[in-house]
């Protein structure tokens, strides 16, 4: 048996396969997916659901309330971490930045009006200052300022990020293309030679 007969064997094996597992599916069925198997690729597919043109909006509200509820309502839960870890860390920065922006100001202030009992004035205890002298005091205080203005502003991107990513997701996730692109192996005989060619159609629908 030569390899073009077992060729058309196989090719034909395939086409019976793929042709019996073409179902007629209610629209109206559950909206969550169902997990199918693909016999003609052996790889796993999530089964078409009804649009639902709402989600994407519920998405970015829930993320909107609650940061990351609308990547739970995605089920998309392993954007948690990346959510909650990025807007922690801005949130303990800005913290950190705002009290030492307000130590040093509050430092600039008494050394501006007079005073000398400002925990920089000595910070060895040896009774001789100033050890950080006015112009560190005011140059720290912007310093520190800045960092915290740079950690709120990333704080609020990473929950605008979090919007976002909540609205586009649940758009995504409602394409699917399982009934839509076909791959299907076909024979047919050639003008020039008369003799049968098996191949594969790839198909998409729009």
């Amino acid at each position: 048996m030569n390899y073009k007969i077992l060729g058309f064997i196989f090719f034909v094996l395939i086409a019976f396969n793929g042709y019996g597992q073409k179902k007629d599916k209610d629209k109206k069925e559950k909206a969550k997916d169902s997990i199918v198997t693909d016999l003609n690729t052996g790889s796993f597919i999530k089964s078409k659901r009804p649009y639902n043109p709402l989600a994407p909006s519920k998405a970015a509200f829930y993320s909107a309330i609650v940061p990351g509820l609308g990547q739970i309502y995605n089920h998309s839960y392993w954007k948690l971490p990346i959510i909650y870890g990025g807007m922690g860390a801005a949130g303990y920065f800005y913290v950190t930045n705002n009290k030492y922006y307000h130590n040093y100001r509050d430092a600039f202030k008494r050394r501006q009006a007079g005073y000398t009992d400002d925990p920089y004035y000595d910070l060895n205890g040896d009774g001789e200052g100033p050890d950080v002298t006015d112009s560190s005091l005011e140059n720290g205080q912007d310093y520190y300022q800045s960092n915290r203005d740079l950690s709120l502003l990333i704080f609020i991107g990473i929950y605008a990020l979090n919007i976002i990513d909540a609205n586009v997701d649940a758009h995504l996730k409602q394409f699917n293309i399982n009934k839509d692109l076909t791959l299907q192996p076909y024979l047919e005989e050639t003008d020039f030679y008369s003799t049968p060619d098996m191949g594969v159609s790839l198909t998409f629908h729009f």
